[in-house]
């Protein structure tokens, strides 16, 4: 396939494309046990995407989402993988979503709270992973709860019982993980919101490249990649976004 070498240039102005791969999204990507290496659906698509281009590809890896956003925001990085969010989209091109993936809350077993929809109540505490998806909705969402921001989303329940909170909000699966290797928690039944997980391009690079990347992203929805990647890499409770 031949591609316009404008949008190559756009997509790597250094000569090699630049993924900013989040760690802190355990659906997205993963440290391998074995080699260290940064592996999943998001890395996939990360290599896919520079093979298609024709270049090489640098991974640059954060611990959080919010550090993610920031280094495609100031074009330190080329493409991304975040939840679509209003106020990301500022300097931010975002695809559709490729992913759907469940938030939801962790409360300890003996709490009160039984739905999602007791959480926002005066007194409560809310443990949340600074800069994610969960705290951008829940700044906006909660009105009477106080949030409390935990370094990264894997961080959110260390803080929780360290500052002996009332509930930790994050991705579905960590949390259940988590409930796993933490005594006396529980998580609510259901889900609190769901994130459109999407690729993104700084805004500075032109709609010619932000169109590229939507119809990269339908591309891959559609033939199955992103579907087979969350299966090999064993991933449970996302699923692939519809074509937009």
């Amino acid at each position: 396939m031949t591609i316009d070498p404008r949008v190559v240039a756009a997509f790597a102005p250094t000569g090699k494309l630049r993924a900013s791969i989040n760690l802190g999204n355990p659906i997205l990507a993963n440290k391998d046990a074995a080699t260290g290496q940064p592996v999943g659906v998001s890395v996939d698509l990360a290599h896919a995407f520079a093979e298609r281009l024709g270049v090489g590809i640098e991974l640059v890896v954060f611990d959080a989402a919010g550090k993610s956003v920031e280094a495609v925001t100031k074009e330190e990085a080329d493409i991304g993988f975040f939840a679509i969010d209003p106020l990301r989209g500022e300097g931010i091109s975002f695809t559709a979503a490729y992913v759907l993936i469940e938030g939801a809350y962790l409360v300890p077993s003996g709490s009160p709270i039984q739905s999602n929809e007791e959480v926002d109540r005066a007194g409560l505490r809310v443990a949340v992973g600074k800069g994610s998806a969960y705290d951008l909705h829940l700044t906006r969402e909660l009105k009477h709860a106080e949030i409390v921001r935990a370094p990264t989303s894997p961080t959110v329940v260390d803080v929780f019982m360290e500052q002996q909170l009332d509930v930790a909000a994050g991705v579905k699966q960590q949390l259940q993980a988590d409930a796993a290797r933490v005594p006396n928690l529980r998580l609510l039944p259901g889900r609190f919101m769901v994130i459109q997980q999407a690729m993104g391009t700084p805004r500075s690079r032109g709609e010619l490249a932000a169109a590229y990347l939507r119809q990269y992203v339908e591309e891959m929805k559609a033939s199955g990649f992103v579907a087979k990647a969350l299966a090999r890499h064993g991933i449970e409770g996302a699923s692939v976004a519809p074509a937009a």
